[in-house]
């Protein structure tokens, strides 16, 4: 598949995208990113990518016409997405839903808005990760091509280690981990891990997941019990 991200900060990109499983994939073959300057579609000597809001107030918005045509050279063929606060939390499902098309346009914004016309006219949707504000997209976009690029097939060396995180098959959090040594400065790992019992083992692990999700994200939990996923005698 083929990444673009539009930014008036393509070197936040260059490090990030080459670290890890983004970078390995893209080695191998399976994702390619295109990083796109906002300010190469401008056409003024200062290379002007916002103006003053209509109506005033503070703060200036980003001016429609770079991200048009920025998008319409890119002749993408898959979601073209505005990374903003009013968009809708990105969630694993839309990762996965993402990670088969054949190609996802990222727009970044930046200062204090982005021209309606591009979320109206240009995106095909809007997409935050959370109820808080970052100084532009640019951290979103690389949450979004992170989440996206290691659910394609081959970009991880081991699927299930995958097929175990939180939210991949459902609402729950995965349970925690542990590793060597056993017992380190009086904290031991949970004898149940090191017993060897696998189905014992398996029984704790999703014990741990329900009661962390009961605990910590109570609206995960009533999305598992919604759909069924848990039973009431689990800590309704």
């Amino acid at each position: 598949m083929r990444i673009n991200i539009v930014s008036i900060f393509p070197g936040f990109f260059r490090d990030p995208l080459a670290t890890s499983i983004p970078g390995r994939a893209r080695e191998a073959g399976l994702v390619d990113y295109r990083i796109v300057d906002l300010r190469d579609y401008t056409h003024d000597r200062h290379r002007t990518v916002d103006d003053l809001p209509y109506g005033g107030g503070a703060g200036m918005v980003m001016k429609p016409e770079p991200f048009f045509e920025a998008v319409e050279d890119l002749e993408s063929r898959g979601p073209i997405i505005l990374l903003s606060p009013r968009g809708r939390v990105f969630r694993h499902d839309d990762a996965v839903r993402l990670s088969v098309e054949p190609d996802v346009t990222l727009l970044c914004g930046h200062y204090k808005d982005v021209d309606q016309r591009v979320a109206e006219e240009l995106a095909t949707e809007e997409l935050s990760l959370g109820d808080f504000v970052l100084s532009g997209g640019e951290v979103a976009a690389l949450a979004v091509t992170d989440a996206v690029v290691r659910l394609l097939p081959g970009a991880m060396g081991d699927h299930e280690s995958a097929s175990s995180d939180s939210f991949y098959e459902g609402p729950l959090l995965s349970p925690p981990s542990w590793t060597r040594p056993a017992e380190y400065r009086g904290l031991e790992v949970p004898e149940v891990l090191r017993s060897g019992d696998h189905a014992r083992i398996q029984a704790f692990r999703e014990k741990l997941s329900r009661d962390l999700t009961r605990r910590r994200r109570p609206d995960l939990w009533a999305r598992a019990r919604s759909a069924g996923l848990v039973e009431d005698e689990d800590g309704a």
